[in-house]
């Protein structure tokens, strides 16, 4: 792609092009931007130069040699790469005789082998994702093996795109971001989905305590130095707000730990006690560039399905495996059944002492190991605190999405010297458990939005039930129907617009309304209800007690 920009536009720059997850991207510095028929031209460009079937060969050249061939070629960001790299040999790879770049590797041994590829859109993107930088334009693609793979994963961009959480909360008028009025990232739900979001904090709740969890609430607001004593401000400043009051810096909570760490720490704790498990909906603030922000799934004020597990060091394993058969059982219950695991070590970028990180990454290998699941090593990709297991969850469509996680921590313990009375009456340190079911509920609502495409299951639907009166004359049954269904739990609107029958009913469906009832003559006179469901599936009349119970046993099922 990059040899084709170039020969297409001579003066672009190159500078950065990973293979990320679902494809590549290169990141350009052009003048003009990029338009639709560009990328078509350069698709072309590059299907000659596939057709070409090009060697692709590496080469060694010394870093002042390259610095010089690159700076030569007016390729500047390839200087400054280069002047990063710490090996004096750098690794270069050609194309033919026809394009040389700097790339660590590997490649295919010809442009022949590449099967199927498509560009699939432009972004912009700061130099090295710094704002002082210049701006650049970023080509995302995606390459397969096969055309028919190609084709396939083309499919399932146009179901995604179709299943856009952003569109689907139009429609369905669950939630606003009022980017230009209120600010980036920061969410407005609207009645129909703070209902949605109601009940799934509601199940939040009792399920906790079912699983032996204790409700705290801590507030949103704490002094800079706790802070400074978690870690924090030293390892994550750069996505915290602060501010003054009266001259002391305060910070809008990113983290839920070190509120749940004062609650352990009022009081004498005794081995007796542990585990404590500690449960919050807690609403965080972290600072994230504009960039990435995207609807519900990345955002600057969110909240987490928070818990902190304080325990004995000989407890971990138990209690790992507790959380996990929690996970799996509280996806099953979103209709989630196909879930990836990931164990991820220690970062480059961590607090406290090795042996430490070795015994929190070893408990969570083993609790792993007790449950008979597989999972993947994520090497260096562990919170700054402790390594963590994350849990990934494969939607309708076959994409993942980062859920829940559970994080081992030796740390924050010994930070604020927390303790228990051991057995021999001695003072000794608890370890802690940092962990998540959903993650964050603003993501994990995204996800349920584009994995169901608004067709949530009843339990879950904002509205359950659409009461239709054909004509006035059935509206007073109508609002009886509505009470006594919102009687048994039921969450019911009654539609008596001047509308045509048809065209009400075509609404509930697009509302994704799960049971529509029609009202007419004949249901009044029986005391009955015509009961449709979203599908258009007919289930003809039936009594309202019926229609309520197997409305309720459908709720229990969470069908």
């Amino acid at each position: 792609m990059a040899q084709a920009v170039q020969e297409l536009w001579p003066e672009a720059k190159v500078t950065i092009g990973p293979a990320i997850d679902n494809g590549f991207y290169y990141d350009f510095d052009k003048k003009e931007p990029f338009s639709d028929e560009d990328l078509r031209r350069i698709e072309k460009a590059m299907a000659r130069i596939v057709q070409k079937n090009l060697p692709m060969k590496q080469f060694f050249m010394p870093r002042q040699e390259a610095k010089k061939y690159f700076a030569d070629h007016n390729e500047t960001y390839k200087v400054e790469l280069i002047e990063g790299i710490p090996d004096e040999q750098v690794s270069i790879y050609k194309t033919g005789e026809e394009f040389t770049d700097l790339c660590k590797g590997p490649h295919v041994a010809s442009t022949g082998l590449i099967k199927g590829f498509k560009l699939l859109s432009v972004a912009g993107a700061y130099w090295r994702g710094d704002e002082s930088k210049p701006m650049l334009q970023r080509i995302y693609g995606t390459a397969f093996f096969s055309q028919k793979e190609l084709d396939e994963y083309l499919k399932m961009l146009e179901e995604a795109g179709k299943r856009d959480h952003r569109k689907i909360a139009t429609q369905l008028d669950l939630f606003h971001i009022y980017h230009e009025t209120a600010g980036a990232g920061l969410v407005f739900y609207h009645p129909n989905g703070a209902m949605l979001r109601k009940t799934i904090e509601d199940y939040l709740r009792a399920q906790h305590l079912k699983h032996g969890y204790q409700l705290v609430m801590t507030p949103n607001i704490l002094k800079g130095k706790l802070w400074e004593i978690s870690g924090h401000a030293e390892n994550y400043r750069e996505n915290m707000y602060y501010f003054k009051v009266d001259d002391e810096d305060y910070v809008v909570k990113p983290m839920n730990c070190p509120g749940h760490i004062l609650i352990y720490k009022s009081q004498t704790r005794s081995y007796r006690d542990l585990p404590i498990r500690y449960f919050e909906l807690g609403t965080v603030y972290r600072q994230e560039k504009a960039g990435v922000l995207h609807g519900l799934l990345r955002v600057r004020g969110f909240t987490q399905d928070d818990a902190h597990i304080f325990l004995r060091p000989e407890q971990i394993k138990q209690e790992v495996m507790r959380v996990i058969d929690f996970v799996f059982e509280t996806m099953n219950d979103f209709g989630f059944h196909d879930l990836h695991i990931e164990l991820s070590t220690r970062p480059e970028k961590f607090m406290g002492a090795i042996p430490d990180w070795d015994k929190a990454t070893a408990a969570l290998k083993e609790a792993l190991d007790a449950k008979a699941l597989k999972y993947d090593i994520n090497e260096g990709d562990g919170a700054f605190y402790g390594p963590k297991i994350d849990i990934k969850l494969k939607d309708a469509i076959g994409r993942q999405w980062q859920c829940g996680t559970i994080q081992c921590d030796f740390q924050l313990p010994e930070r604020f010297e927390m303790n228990y009375v051991d057995e021999s009456g001695n003072q000794a340190r608890p370890v802690m458990l940092h962990r998540a079911l959903l993650g964050s509920l603003e993501r994990f609502i995204g996800t349920l939005i584009e994995h169901y495409a608004g067709n949530f299951p009843l339990w879950l639907a904002p509205n359950q039930v659409a009461v239709i009166p054909i004509k006035s004359d059935h509206q007073a049954f109508a609002e009886k129907v509505r009470g006594s269904l919102q009687q048994a739990g039921i969450r019911v609107v009654v539609d008596d617009r001047n509308e045509s029958l048809s065209k009400r009913i075509r609404e509930a469906s697009v509302r994704k309304i799960p049971y529509s009832i029609i009202i007419g003559d004949k249901e009044v006179q029986a005391s009955q209800v015509a009961v449709r469901l979203q599908n258009g599936t007919d289930l003809g009349s039936m009594a309202v007690d019926s229609l309520t119970a197997r409305l309720k046993q459908q709720i229990v099922d969470k069908i």
